[in-house]
């Protein structure tokens, strides 16, 4: 019998978990879980970690505090157009996966994002094309980042002085975003390790 897909609260618990040990290096606490995901009762933690199980997401370690292990599948999650407002690898967001090891890049790789329009058409990124990404809330000057601006995900180079951040294009007929940073926020969601062309002929 076929596993059922997840459900969208459990592709955020799901992501959740990811975050954590990118970040920390290690798997998150009930109670971190708890107050990451706004849960009241560890309990209900427990039970939306226990269908994560059965449906094969993770594994279970009993009777250890930190006891989660995440399965993962090959290959890297393909990520199409964002929807407003939700988590960049929520599971209305993913299209598949494609196969390729993500330890070739370096930094390690965590997902491919589907470029849209041509505002970074001079350094060779056209509509259309994957971005490999890092995923990342960190970035350092001239990288090229996947940011958040609004309701927006969008592919720049980045630049910051100070409390002055800019996301460049690179295309004359676009114009640079220009931010303060003591007013306005910006999220960066990672950064860009390599470009993929014509994925859609390789996955077919």
């Amino acid at each position: 019998m076929e596993t059922p897909p997840l459900t969208p609260r459990q592709a955020e618990i799901l992501e959740a978990i990811r975050t954590h040990i990118s970040e920390t290096g290690r798997p998150p606490s009930q109670p971190e879980l708890s107050r990451v995901l706004g849960i009241a009762s560890t309990n209900a933690v427990f039970k939306h970690l226990a269908a994560l199980a059965k449906k094969g997401a993770i594994e279970l370690a009993p009777n250890v505090a930190r006891g989660i292990r995440v399965v993962e599948e090959s290959g890297m999650p393909l990520i199409g157009h964002v929807a407003a407002g939700s988590p960049m690898m929520a599971i209305e967001n993913m299209l598949g996966r494609y196969p390729v090891d993500p330890s070739l890049f370096s930094p390690r790789a965590d997902y491919l994002l589907q470029v849209r329009g041509l505002s970074m058409r001079d350094e060779g990124i056209l509509d259309g094309d994957w971005v490999v990404v890092h995923k990342t809330t960190q970035a350092k000057n001239g990288q090229l980042v996947i940011a958040r601006v609004g309701d927006d995900v969008t592919v720049k180079r980045f630049r910051i002085r100070g409390n002055k951040a800019e996301l460049i294009p690179a295309n004359p007929d676009f114009q640079t975003l220009h931010f303060d940073l003591t007013r306005q926020p910006l999220a960066i969601e990672g950064v860009a390790v390599g470009v993929i062309r014509n994925l859609g002929a390789r996955l077919s």
